[in-house]
C-alpha cells in the first residue's frame, strides 16, 4: 500500500525508477533526498525498482549484460534498458493495482514509459524528472557504450519523442536542461512543468574535521566527468614545484585506466581512488576545495552537497555550472582546455587564504538559499500534489 503524503492524506506518491536504490549517480542521490526530507514527518515514499520483485531472478537476467557489455556496447544497453524496464513494469503492476488515484514521480523516460503501460487510468498521473543531458542517448554516447545517430541512439530518442509528450507533468533540475530538452523536442513545451534544481539536507554542525587531502571530487568514473583531466592539472601544478593531493570518491569503468594514467603522468602518489562512499558528507570538510571537471552535466548535486559543507568550488563553466555558483563569489571556472592555466587558477585560490576563507562563507550562504531541502523541497513536493488527481477533482 502507497502511504499518505504529509498534510494532504488524499494524496499518494510512488518513486519508479530502472535504478538500484543504493548507489552515487544524481538520480539515486535526489531519491535519497527526497526521502528522507519526508521521512522527518513519519512518512515513507516507497522506490519501486527492476529489483523491487524477483531479485534473484533479475539479478541473473542482468548479469547476462556483463558478457554482452564485453562484446557489443550497444547490444548491453538495449539489453540493459529492455529488462530493466520489463522488470519494472511488473513491479509497478503489483504497487498500482490497489493504489487508487496516486502520482507516479518516474526518474527517467523508461520508467515513465513503465508507468505509462500499467496505470489503471488518468487517475494515476505521471511526473517525470529531467535529470539526462539532452537526452539519454547523448548519454550512453558520452560513456562510448553507443554511437551517436546508431541504431540504438536513434530508438533512445524515439522512446523519449514518444512517452515525454504523454506524462502529466516535467520537472527540469535546471534551466539549461529544460532549454537542451525543447531545443531537440519543442513538443515536451505543451506538458506542464516546473524547474526545480536539486537539493540536499542542511549541513550538521561540527567540529573541524581532520584534513584529508587539498582536494575532493566526487562523481561516476567514466569519460564525461573528464578525471583525466584532474590528473593533468595536478601534474602541470607539480612542473611549478607544487605538489597538491586529490581525493576521487565514485566508482566505474574507467577506474583502471584512471589509476594508469596517474602513473603515467608521475602522480599516483598525490591522488586517492576511494570509491563509494554513502556518508561522503563525513569526508567532505576536510578538504580545502572541491573540483570538477565535467564536460557535461544537467545540474551538480555534488557541488551543492561541497556548498552546504563550505567548500570553495572550481569547475568549468559549462552548461547549468554557472546556474549552481558564481565565478568569483562562491566559484573560480577554469578552462577544461588548458591544465596549465587551469592549476594556475586553482593555485590563485588555494594560496590566498582570504579568498578561500570568502569563497567559503559565499558557498554556506548560497546553499542556505538556493539548495537547501528545506527551502527546495517543498516546492517539489507541491507541483508533484498539484498534479494529484484528487487535487483536480476537488477543485470541480
Amino acid at each position: 500500500m502507497i502511504p499518505p503524503m504529509p498534510g494532504d492524506p488524499t494524496i499518494r506518491l510512488v518513486i519508479a525508477t530502472i535504478l538500484r536504490e543504493e548507489g552515487n549517480t544524481g538520480v539515486q542521490t535526489h531519491v535519497r533526498q527526497l526521502r528522507q526530507y519526508v521521512l522527518r514527518d513519519g512518512t515513507q515514499i516507497p522506490v519501486v525498482t527492476p529489483f523491487s520483485q524477483s531479485r534473484k531472478l533479475a539479478s541473473v537476467v542482468f548479469g547476462v549484460r556483463m558478457l554482452l557489455d564485453r562484446l557489443s556496447g550497444p547490444a548491453s544497453v538495449a539489453w540493459y534498458r529492455y529488462w530493466h524496464e520489463r522488470f519494472l513494469r511488473a513491479a509497478l503492476r503489483n504497487w498500482l493495482q490497489d493504489a487508487g488515484p496516486c502520482v507516479i514521480y518516474a526518474q527517467e523516460p523508461v520508467a515513465a514509459r513503465a508507468a505509462l503501460r500499467v496505470r489503471l487510468g488518468p487517475q494515476q498521473r505521471i511526473v517525470m524528472a529531467v535529470h539526462f543531458r539532452i537526452s539519454q542517448a547523448d548519454e550512453w554516447a558520452g560513456k562510448r557504450k553507443i554511437k551517436s545517430g546508431g541504431p540504438v541512439f536513434r530508438g533512445i530518442r524515439k522512446l523519449e519523442r514518444t512517452v515525454i509528450p504523454q506524462v502529466d507533468g516535467l520537472v527540469y533540475v535546471s534551466e539549461w536542461a529544460r532549454g537542451a530538452l525543447l531545443e531537440w523536442l519543442p513538443e515536451a513545451g505543451r506538458v506542464r512543468s516546473a524547474v526545480i534544481g536539486n537539493f540536499v539536507a542542511p549541513w550538521p554542525t561540527a567540529a573541524p574535521a581532520t584534513r584529508h587531502a587539498d582536494m575532493v571530487t566526487t562523481g561516476h568514473l567514466e569519460p564525461v566527468k573528464n578525471h583525466r583531466y584532474l590528473l593533468e592539472i595536478l601534474a602541470a601544478a607539480a612542473k611549478t614545484g607544487r605538489r597538491l593531493t586529490l581525493d576521487v570518491f565514485g566508482e566505474g569503468p574507467l577506474l583502471g585506466e584512471l589509476q594508469q594514467r596517474a602513473r603515467s603522468l608521475g602522480v599516483a602518489g598525490q591522488v586517492r581512488f576511494r570509491g563509494f562512499q554513502r556518508n561522503i558528507r563525513d569526508f567532505l570538510p576536510g578538504y580545502r576545495v572541491y573540483v570538477h571537471a565535467s564536460v557535461s552535466e544537467s545540474s551538480s548535486l555534488a557541488i551543492m552537497e561541497a556548498m552546504a559543507a563550505g567548500l570553495p568550488v572550481v569547475a568549468g563553466d559549462i552548461g547549468p555550472i554557472s546556474e549552481l555558483c558564481d565565478d568569483g563569489a562562491e566559484a573560480r571556472f577554469w578552462p577544461l582546455d588548458n591544465a596549465a592555466k587551469a592549476a594556475a587558477t586553482l593555485l590563485a585560490l588555494l594560496d590566498d587564504e582570504e579568498a578561500c576563507s570568502n569563497a567559503a562563507s559565499a558557498a554556506r550562504a548560497r546553499f542556505r538559499r538556493d539548495y537547501d531541502a528545506d527551502v527546495v523541497a517543498p516546492r517539489l513536493l507541491s507541483f508533484l500534489l498539484e498534479a494529484a488527481p484528487v487535487a483536480a477533482d476537488e477543485r470541480n
